[in-house]
């Protein structure tokens, strides 16, 4: 069961959670949350992904935090409602347990894994957070290309990306034009350092992409 691993808790305290929540359903490109709306519900993702999103002035859109199936988003632990910080958009068909934050933080103090999965997954997005200013600060942006290529590649024992990155949602992520990571991607596969088939991109030679991140 999802919320199990997730929480590292056990079946009973498993059962109290899907008790006090309830399971919704996103189509594809639904926005889950909208910037600005006062919140009062927490979001376990069960299936499928979302993306968390700003905009700047000009327009140019920030990926802030990519959700997968596991992941918590909203009002978490608050005991009244806040402010949401951002869109949280649907970008495959998604399923939610929603519940209020104000029974997910009484769980967390009945419950000491589940207030330790909480920290747990803070300090990980913390850590992404810190991790992509750091390279938005320092590396080009075909470093940051190659850098998330190399990023997940290595998720996978055999450094293949399954499926194949979509240019947009690459892009996105680096913080830079679609023309751009097109680029990049087309210059590796030139140069033998991936391979692209019908459904995958293999890193064929990371040794190399590790030295191009710059």
């Amino acid at each position: 069961m999802l919320v199990t691993r997730v929480l590292a808790c056990s079946a009973e305290v498993a059962e109290q959670v899907l008790r006090r929540g309830r399971l919704r359903r996103f189509p594809n490109r639904a926005t889950i949350l909208r910037q600005g709306d006062w919140l009062s519900l927490a979001f376990l993702l069960v299936l499928g992904r979302a993306h968390a999103l700003l905009y700047s002035a000009d327009g140019q859109v920030i990926l802030l935090h990519e959700y997968r199936a596991g992941d918590l988003f909203g009002a978490l632990g608050e005991l009244e409602p806040v402010r949401q910080e951002c869109d949280v958009l649907a970008v495959e068909e998604a399923r939610a347990l929603v519940l209020e934050a104000a029974e997910l933080a009484l769980l967390a103090q009945q419950h000491s894994c589940i207030g330790l999965a909480l920290s747990r997954m803070l300090i990980r997005r913390l850590r992404q957070t810190t991790e992509r200013m750091y390279e938005r600060a320092a590396l080009s942006a075909v470093g940051r290309v190659h850098a998330e290529l190399l990023r997940q590649a290595r998720e996978a024992a055999d450094l293949t990306i399954r499926p194949a990155p979509i240019l947009s949602e690459l892009a996105l992520r680096v913080a830079t034009t679609r023309e751009t990571a097109s680029r990049a991607v087309n210059a590796l596969e030139r140069r033998g350092i991936i391979r692209r088939d019908a459904d995958a991109l293999i890193v064929v030679a990371p040794r190399r992409l590790e030295e191009m991140v710059f």
